[in-house]
């Protein structure tokens, strides 16, 4: 290996790094205000690139009818909530129209956009929405009666909406493969690196959004209300804090940057329906690598996990995914031995 490729499988791995920070990120903030390792999250990054590609044909993406759908039955299951706290049809009713306003105003918006083609840049703001607001949905159907159980019954949960989210995504897009364009056609001859324009929105998209984040929880009450949460759920409902919204806004985080990610990362490599898998369990070995508590660690380690994959995939193709999967295991070593033995009370 001369200089020239180990310069391209730098590019390559801080670029898929750069993804897999952003995935890394959503889940360290899953689990620190809802104790949920959330394995579906892989799922909304597939979700968001294969809504686009199926915009890009002028189409209406099979995301909005399951949309629809999951909003339906979370409504259905808010006013049953609402009418047996007060007894009250227009409380339930409007505990109803509450949950659908949003999902069934971006479905109606993408259905009626869909054949007419709008802008790259319009399809891909529509496919955020889609797929965001499936994040509070996703929470209220399957986690949020579960919130005071167990870290491992809530992982047993995600395993089967990550398996329900797979079927369901086998059955809206079925199981060809999209790529979809970039959105920044610039390439740029750096020595014996050819840096795309993709891969500049990639880092630049990064950056912005962790900005955005660190902002938001300096910055905003409910920002600070999310941090208040995840250092004592008990504490923050004390004091007024409502960790069923919390929940809520944690999950369409969690959507919103999965679906990003979808954007992001479709341009540069092919996305089937369950692409997403692989791909969030990256940002997971990288969410463990920071102890699912630190953000600054889950970058780091995202980083780290794409690099170790670009060489990896260079001195042994066959074995790329083994060797990232298997930096897990002494990370969990060490910090077994750091943790004393303490157990979750």
């Amino acid at each position: 290996m001369d200089f020239s490729i180990a310069s391209i499988l730098l590019l390559d791995g801080v670029t898929n790094g750069a993804i897999y920070a952003l995935l890394g990120l959503a889940t360290v903030l899953v689990f620190t205000v809802t104790r949920v390792i959330f394995i579906p999250q892989g799922e909304f990054v597939a979700y968001g690139a294969l809504t686009l590609a199926i915009l890009q044909t002028g189409k209406v993406p099979g995301t909005v009818w399951l949309l629809l759908i999951l909003a339906s039955v979370a409504a259905l299951m808010n006013a049953f909530e609402e009418w047996q706290r007060r007894r009250k049809a227009p409380a339930a009713l409007k505990a109803m129209l509450r949950t659908l306003a949003f999902p069934v105003v971006v479905a109606l918006i993408t259905a009626w956009a869909a054949p007419r083609q709008p802008h790259l840049a319009v399809q891909a703001l529509l496919s955020m929405a889609v797929v965001t607001a499936y994040g509070p949905l996703v929470y209220r159907v399957a986690y949020q009666s579960l919130a005071d159980a167990s870290v491992l019954v809530l992982l047993i949960v995600s395993v089967g909406v990550h398996f329900a989210m797979t079927g369901l995504g086998l059955l809206f897009f079925g199981a060809e493969g999209y790529r979809n364009p970039p959105f920044w056609d610039l390439r740029l001859v750096l020595g014996p690196v050819n840096l795309t324009g993709q891969a500049i929105i990639i880092a630049l998209a990064t950056m912005v959004l962790i900005a955005l984040l660190w902002l938001f929880f300096e910055r905003t009450l409910r920002g600070k209300a999310l941090r208040a949460t995840a250092v004592n759920r008990l504490g923050a409902r004390l004091m007024g804090i409502s960790s069923q919204s919390a929940g809520q806004l944690t999950f369409a985080m969690a959507a919103l940057i999965g679906a990003l990610s979808g954007l992001l990362i479709g341009p540069t490599t092919t996305v089937y329906y369950d692409s997403g898998f692989l791909i969030g369990l990256k940002g997971f070995v990288a969410a463990v690598m920071a102890g699912l508590s630190s953000y600054p660690g889950a970058l780091v380690g995202a980083l780290f996990v794409g690099v170790v994959e670009s060489f990896g995939s260079f001195w042994a193709s066959a074995f790329k995914e083994v060797i990232v999967f298997t930096l897990i295991l002494p990370v969990l070593l060490v910090r077994s031995f750091a943790s004393h033995g303490d157990e979750e009370h």
